[in-house]
């Protein structure tokens, strides 16, 4: 039985031109800087967020002119959009300017709340932002790096080497028996650092030198003793936490298979049927017949994406 997702990861969702050849085009960024708008992300990835006359949750961005007469040299370029450009800096609330601090919300909290452009953006200056918090030095000599292109790339002073955005993949995998109906399994993992009884699909990162589908039949393996195969690509979503990109997949096991938990990695994993999937999906959070709580993953994960499409299908 195959499937689909039913609807975009949340924080894939983005409607804003990254528009690369802007970055490159120090008069056009200048001569936009009065239509701009800019997005202050502090330190643990919060910015502010409002919900609006139509119940929609948008980020809050502030005009670029309030930061001075042109883009700051520590500001990154997001993209643009029906001429405006879109900014991200680094920064906390400020009460001389008015800002609530109560307003600012991360992307775990709030993301799968936002609109598609608020959404995109976020996502965006979250992992950029964060990139350059991580990349002052160089990789090379260990000299100090300045940035340029207007934030996607960092330039030693001393050697001249350069530096850009870094994005770690990671395979995240639902496996599932191929059955139809209420009766069909999917298999659920917990994490030693989750709390107890919370659930989701495996997952792992990718290694030099190896493909998406090595990845994934790897990793399963090594986590559950599970041997897959009808290998599928799902989607992909962005994870900024710091800087990963989870690419999803479905593939196909016995349930016969004795799982085997990787020590340190996985605490429990276990089959369960589609019906009792979809029963935890309505309830938000149930029993199992030994009486422990199952809960699944935010609807901000592409796990959750995952989870949603096989207990629609069929």
């Amino acid at each position: 039985m195959r499937f689909e997702l039913t609807t975009p990861p949340r924080l894939s969702r983005a409607t804003v031109d990254r528009e690369e050849p802007l970055r490159l085009d120090p008069e056009r960024l200048v001569a936009g800087w009065p239509k701009a708008r800019v997005l202050v992300v502090d330190d643990k990835g919060r910015a502010p967020i409002r919900l609006d006359a139509n119940d929609v949750y948008s980020v809050v961005t502030k005009p670029g002119p309030e930061l001075g007469a042109e883009p700051p040299a520590n500001a990154s370029l997001l993209g643009e959009q029906d001429g405006v450009a879109y900014w991200a800096v680094r920064g906390a609330p400020s009460l001389i300017d008015g800002d609530d601090p109560s307003e600012w919300q991360d992307l775990r909290a709030r993301g799968a709340d936002l609109d598609a452009t608020s959404a995109g953006l976020m996502v965006s200056a979250v992992a950029v932002l964060g990139w350059h918090d991580n990349a002052q030095f160089c990789a090379r000599c260990g000299s100090a790096t300045e940035p340029t292109h207007a934030g996607w790339m960092r330039v030693c002073v001393k050697c001249r080497h350069e530096e850009y955005p870094r994005t770690d993949p990671a395979i995240i995998c639902l496996v599932h028996d191929g059955g139809t109906g209420d009766s069909a399994q999917v298999l659920l993992a917990r994490q030693p650092v989750w709390p107890p009884g919370r659930y989701s699909v495996l997952a792992g990162f990718v290694e030099a030198g190896e493909s998406l589908e090595a990845c994934v039949a790897r990793e399963i393996a090594e986590e559950v003793g599970v041997t897959v195969s009808d290998i599928r690509y799902l989607g992909s979503q962005a994870w900024p936490f710091p800087r990963s990109l989870m690419i999803g997949f479905a593939a196909l096991a016995d349930p016969a298979q004795q799982l085997v938990l990787a020590d340190g990695e996985i605490a429990e994993a276990f089959w369960l049927t589609r019906a009792e999937l979809r029963r935890a999906l309505h309830e938000g959070d149930w029993a199992n017949e030994d009486g422990n709580p199952v809960l699944l993953p935010p609807p901000v994960s592409i796990a959750r994406s995952m989870l949603d499409a096989w207990a629609a299908a069929d």
